[in-house]
């Protein structure tokens, strides 16, 4: 079974120009088995401003798309939120009130700052900077497992586990994991435990950076924790990105005894990987 890739954009995300009939004809051509699309919720105030996101035209879109392509191809519906503490409340009734193939759940914020913002690392160095982020990822898959034992699972899957390499890569020209091993295996741990599916998201590979987010020792490790999937997601703001890096992920994937995990209507399915690109 072919791999479905379950992190992209399109312009109904406020980062992404793509043309959401394009970035599925891409998938087809690149032989995936599905796509789903995750575009962004952004409820930081300084963020709410620009956040695109419409649920109604949204909607409608990936009802044309599935009376154009659906005979082809699955196309999901699915979101992706920002973690922000102080506005859960506000995210999870925004949640229950629309429906969804698949939530996910991404930290872009350290400390209070945005992540992407080379001030937000003023006085920082890149494992300080790293840290930081890595307790904030431990914050949101803590909060998830606390929610998922009193209200069952609110999101699916942590995208982009160790988002905060792209960046150090981009301000200090260097990433390294390895010093945070011991608090990765606590955010993997409480991922168990939270029921929360980690990513592996191959936009990294297009980023100037040799590996996934999260690579290879974290996913080996998780599969040691007692881990059984992950999903992929080529986090894709262009159509032509949709399923890049997948030949790599899947490889991955086996190398670690892991299925790929599908969320559709939430519900999750294990598929076994067996997967090379169409290209």
């Amino acid at each position: 079974m072919p791999l479905f890739d379950q992190h992209l954009h399109s312009r109904h995300s406020c980062d992404s120009q793509a043309d959401p009939a394009e970035n599925v004809r891409q998938a087809i051509e690149r032989g995936l088995a599905g796509l789903t699309f995750t575009e962004h919720f952004d409820v930081h105030p300084d963020d709410w401003a620009t956040c695109v996101y419409d649920d109604t035209a949204y909607s409608n879109t990936i009802s044309s798309l599935r009376d154009s392509f659906g005979h082809r191809i699955f196309i999901g519906k699915g979101i992706e939120v920002c973690f922000q503490p102080e506005r859960m409340d506000f995210i999870l009734d925004f949640l229950d009130r629309h429906e969804f193939d698949l939530i996910v759940l991404s930290i872009h914020y350290f400390d209070g700052k945005p992540l992407h913002r080379q001030r937000s690392w003023d006085g920082l160095d890149a494992q300080a900077g790293t840290e930081l982020y890595l307790r904030g990822a431990l914050e949101a898959a803590s909060w998830c497992e606390r929610t998922t034992k009193t209200q069952g699972r609110r999101f699916d899957v942590l995208g982009h586990l160790d988002l905060a390499k792209r960046y150090t890569r981009r301000f200090f020209d260097t990433y390294d994991m390895n010093p945070h091993r011991g608090l990765i295996d606590e955010i993997l741990q409480t991922c168990l435990a939270a029921e929360l599916t980690p990513e592996i998201n191959t936009s990294s590979l297009r980023q100037g950076l040799r590996e996934t987010m999260p690579g290879p020792p974290t996913i080996q490790r998780y599969a040691q924790l007692g881990g059984t999937a992950m999903s992929v997601g080529s986090d894709a703001h262009r159509s032509q990105d949709v399923g890049a890096g997948f030949d790599e992920a899947a490889g991955l994937l086996r190398s670690a005894g892991l299925s790929s995990v599908v969320f559709k209507q939430r519900v999750r399915t294990l598929v076994e990987v067996d997967f090379v690109q169409g290209r």
